[in-house]
């Protein structure tokens, strides 16, 4: 068993533009470890997404190196050894939800059966079981989003890599759904790939908070949150969860003695 799910050492990404050459990724140097709920924070366009698509192979380093479940991100894809949630949900209008979570699993070529029986386990872990008939109109955004994530776990992949998924929502809705996804993840003991702008949402929700600078992304923190698995939502009040929140607030604007 490979407990280092992600690492990353001295990992660069530079973009070619007409304009000329776009750092977005620097010097990065970081570990997840299996079972982690790790959390991206920074201001817009410092690398989180970025980082988060290189670990899904979506992107390719252009320095550094990269492992992910002891692969490269590129196998790891092929191995189907995560999930991806994009800040908005992507269900297709046209299909129903169980239809819209069954979608990878019919690419990827499972039976009728088990896709079936995958569609409604999932379903039930996001608390939508009932709405399989439901077209994606007929939910809220909230729902949506859960759908979009029971998606990403229909295979049963070792790592759910979330970016911003609850940011267009309400503050009520993106609560409720930060408890929920509190649970699902230790139901699942999955290991989290996280990126937000809130810092009550990643000190709320994670076990471990990658603090960001301005482009070049840069890390200028690694937070290691000494709050309990269990968390209600009136944590948020308390010293310990004021405190660590504080440190992230530092990081951020030691961040900006990076930039360029």
């Amino acid at each position: 068993m490979i407990d280092e799910i992600v690492s990353a050492k001295n990992l660069d990404l530079t973009f070619q533009t007409n304009d000329g050459p776009v750092h977005a990724l620097k010097g990065v140097d970081l570990e997840i470890g299996k079972g982690e709920f790790v959390s991206f924070i920074g201001p817009s366009g410092c690398g989180k997404t970025t980082f988060l698509r290189c670990v899904a192979g979506l992107e390719e380093p252009t320095g550094g190196a990269l492992t992910v479940n002891g692969m490269t991100p590129d196998e790891a894809r092929r191995a189907r050894a995560y999930g991806y949630v994009f800040q908005a949900a992507g269900l297709y209008p046209w299909r129903t939800i169980a239809g819209n979570v069954k979608l990878p699993l019919e690419i990827m070529g499972y039976s009728r059966a088990d896709q079936d029986a995958r569609v409604r386990n999932v379903l039930e872990l996001v608390e939508l079981a009932g709405f399989e008939k439901k077209f994606p109109w007929q939910l809220s955004g909230g729902m949506q989003q859960r759908a979009s994530i029971a998606r990403a776990l229909a295979f049963d992949a070792d790592i759910l890599l979330m970016d911003e998924p609850f940011g267009a929502l309400d503050e009520i809705v993106r609560d409720h759904l930060n408890q929920q996804l509190l649970t699902l993840w230790a139901r699942t003991e999955k290991t989290i790939g996280f990126v937000t702008h809130s810092i009550p949402e990643a000190v709320y929700l994670s076990t471990k908070i990658v603090v960001m600078s301005p482009r070049p992304g840069r890390i200028t923190d690694v937070i290691e949150s000494p709050l309990p698995k269990e968390r209600p939502l009136d944590i948020r009040d308390t010293p310990e969860f004021l405190e660590i929140a504080g440190r992230v607030r530092e990081g951020l604007r030691a961040g900006h003695a990076y930039d360029d």
